[in-house]
């Protein structure tokens, strides 16, 4: 009896411990991407005139090679872009939407994000 409970106990840890980590994993890219996206969104170069404003379309392509450095797989209609605000000095908003997958032994799960580049890290 007492090596059944042990044995189920430490299924139960190990088990614990892989989900937690995939989970942690997921959170910290999601941290990282969003802190990513305030980055590109704030666009300092074009605000001192160094370089010229970026299109929807590459600032899409921007996010996705971001994301992609970060493990996040996406798409150019999971990327949200919207501008407002004078052409000279925009406000841009960048946001998007994906879902990570948490991989078990017999189950599985997504975990759904939702970074933009106003949303504070803690």
């Amino acid at each position: 009896m007492g090596k059944t409970k042990l044995v189920v106990g430490l299924a139960a840890v190990g088990l614990a411990i892989a989900t937690g980590g995939q989970v942690g994993v997921a959170e910290w890219s999601n941290l990282q991407f969003q802190d990513d996206l305030r980055d590109v969104s704030s666009m300092a170069g074009t605000r001192m005139g160094v370089t010229a404003p970026l299109s929807d379309d590459e600032l899409r392509n921007t996010v996705i090679k971001k994301a992609y450095q970060r493990g996040i797989s996406l798409e150019p209609k999971q990327v949200t872009v919207v501008r407002s605000g004078p052409a000279e000095a925009p406000q841009i908003y960048l946001a998007a939407d994906y879902e990570a997958s948490v991989t078990l032994p017999w189950y599985s799960f997504p975990l759904h994000f939702t970074p933009s580049s106003t949303k504070r890290s803690f």
